[in-house]
């Protein structure tokens, strides 16, 4: 891997926090996903599991992590299954984990070789009343693909219909919206990575630049410090393109005069950032793009001031609707008729701010974490404001991510990426 060895603690201490949650007599299983063909003999780059990841630090493919708390032999609690190398593997692939490798990394003794599974896991079995099978529950999930997870679940429910079978999603999706301190200074350690890559590209952006041209630009950036590349497919929207929120194709030139919006950010350890700025090309913003910039600007840190403990995702976007309302007003968008006949399901502001403000973020972009949960500390959030106006030629957005604290503002762990619309012109021009 790229990134610096995390400490095996972090995956001891997750693996506690879920056994905790477990029913008595119970076992849970835990795969890692597959390598997704193209054609021929080419595949996608291996992106491991969130889930196994988070349990126990494997960042390797063909892997199940088995955790039996009430096993009557000790090395059975919790278990590694990975693929055995050997000398060709090597040669052709490249190291994998060795028994001791995978203790140093996930803290885990007992480490079999796949090709035991069936024969050990069969035994634990006998002992086992209940099986905690681990489906995709995240409310964004629209799986078609039948995953390595998927196959392994269908045949324990054919090998074994007797067992109970229970959910595991439900515990992980509150433990992995906590964020334990190592995980918290893992996501600061991409933020930092995508500060890196805004900074760069300040010096860069200049009229007649192509957005293919500024993403291999953020691309070079964080590869160099150790991440893998983007945590998600990166949007650079020149113009109008930023009035489509999934703009992904960044194949158009950018125009003096015009705005561009990015959404972009890097991964670091398989832990993610989310980052959104808006910056003229020409380096100076026009009077009516610095009035909707800063009505956005003003959107993010009101946001801010509600993305306490106590609150909730469902009260905190309702509370902001009406700021975004009340900005939209003044900036001549709305009218007071506009909101005197709105649709209460899909209020007048959504014409201009048609997302969410903010989605907790971790592992995954769009990570784990039950929406009608009270915010507590420890959970990470983005704050993602922004007004698209196609009429005018362009959107903006302004995203920051954020930690929850016990008291006051939360943490923003991006306070040093550049935010201020004067200070995006100061170091464009400078």
């Amino acid at each position: 891997m790229k990134y610096h060895q995390i400490d095996r603690n972090l995956f001891i201490k997750n693996r506690e926090k879920f056994v905790g949650q477990m029913a008595p007599k119970s076992l849970a299983v835990f795969n890692s996903n597959d390598i997704y063909p193209v054609s021929a003999d080419s595949t996608l780059p291996f992106a491991q599991h969130r889930d196994i990841f988070y349990l126990s630090g494997v960042d390797q493919e063909e892997s199940i992590l088995v955790l039996f708390p009430d096993a009557y032999e000790e090395k059975h609690r919790e278990v590694l299954f990975l693929r055995e190398t050997n000398e060709h593997i090597a040669i052709w692939e490249g190291e994998k984990l060795t028994k001791d490798r995978a203790f140093e990394v996930s803290g885990i003794k007992t480490v079999y070789w796949l090709s035991d599974f069936p024969t050990i896991f069969r035994k634990m079995m006998v002992e086992a009343e209940n099986v905690y099978i681990n489906n995709n529950e995240h409310y964004r999930a629209a799986v078609e693909t039948e995953t390595r997870e998927d196959r392994l679940i269908k045949k324990l429910k054919n090998d074994y219909p007797g067992h109970q079978y229970l959910r595991s999603n439900p515990i992980l999706q509150r433990l992995r919206s906590v964020k334990e301190p190592q995980e918290i200074a893992l996501i600061k350690q991409a933020c930092d990575i995508t500060e890196k890559g805004f900074r760069r590209i300040l010096d860069f952006v200049k009229p007649g630049v192509w957005e293919y041209e500024i993403e291999a630009e953020f691309a070079h950036e964080f590869l160099r410090n150790r991440s893998k590349g983007f945590a998600y497919t990166p949007i650079i929207a020149s113009g109008n393109n930023a009035n489509v929120l999934h703009y992904i194709e960044n194949n158009q030139q950018c125009k003096a005069g015009d705005l561009i919006l990015f959404d972009v950010a890097a991964e670091y350890a398989n832990y993610a950032s989310d980052l959104s700025r808006t910056i003229p090309v020409s380096g100076k913003f026009t009077s009516r793009q610095r009035e909707v910039y800063d009505a956005v600007l003003r959107c993010k840190k009101a946001a801010e001031t509600l993305l306490a403990p106590g609150n909730n995702w469902y009260d905190y976007h309702k509370e902001l609707g009406k700021i975004y309302t009340s900005e939209l007003l003044g900036l001549g968008l709305l009218d007071k008729a506009d909101v005197q006949n709105e649709n209460p399901d899909w209020p007048a502001y959504k014409k201009y701010m048609m997302h969410g403000t903010s989605h907790h973020m971790g592992l995954d972009t769009h990570d784990y974490g039950i929406l009608t949960d009270k915010f507590v500390e420890g959970m990470v959030f983005t704050i993602e404001p922004g007004f698209y106006i196609p009429a005018e030629g362009f959107g903006i957005r302004l995203e920051d991510d954020y930690v929850i604290q016990n008291q006051g503002l939360p943490l923003n762990l991006m306070k040093n990426i550049p935010l201020e619309a004067a200070e995006i012109e100061d170091l464009m021009n400078k």
